[in-house]
């Protein structure tokens, strides 16, 4: 994520106010995302390098440092995502409109079903010939070498 979109992510939504929004980042950022966006919060709003007010600068890093302990730990942000509302794992809801003719059309694509329902190609069918033939043959081979041999 870049500073433009950072800015603009802090700036509003619905995480504006979390330790994510602090960071400039959206709840599913990745831990080096995390970490990068702190670091560079961080030297901006050290009390040593920043040109705000000492206060200000110092009250800012406090925020910074916790929302990264927060973030930077998988358990205490899993417990954190929880507390604000988020949830990692996406809910795929059914649309209302789901037995549309176009939309059955798909589900019925061979690509939407089970490898073990789906029909096989013309393919698939013509190696299992091949395949059932060279198995009969090596078969027969082995049994006129063994009566062959006696």
């Amino acid at each position: 994520m870049d500073k433009k979109q950072r800015s603009a992510y802090s700036q509003g939504g619905f995480f504006a106010q979390t330790y994510y929004g602090l960071l400039g980042l959206h709840p599913s950022a990745s831990v080096v995302e995390i970490r990068r966006a702190y670091r560079e919060l961080s030297k901006f709003y050290h009390p040593d390098t920043t040109s705000l007010p000492l206060e200000e600068a110092k009250t800012k890093f406090q925020c910074l440092n916790e929302a990264y302990g927060v973030l930077a730990s998988p358990e205490r942000r899993s417990l954190y995502d929880l507390q604000i509302g988020y949830s990692r794992w996406n809910v795929i809801q059914s649309p209302l409109n789901f037995y549309q003719d176009d939309q059955e059309e798909d589900y019925k694509s061979s690509a939407y079903l089970d490898p073990t329902d789906r029909p096989l190609s013309s393919g698939e069918l013509f190696a299992l010939l091949l395949m059932g033939i060279t198995l009969f043959a090596c078969l027969i081979l082995a049994l006129s070498l063994a009566w062959l041999r006696g």
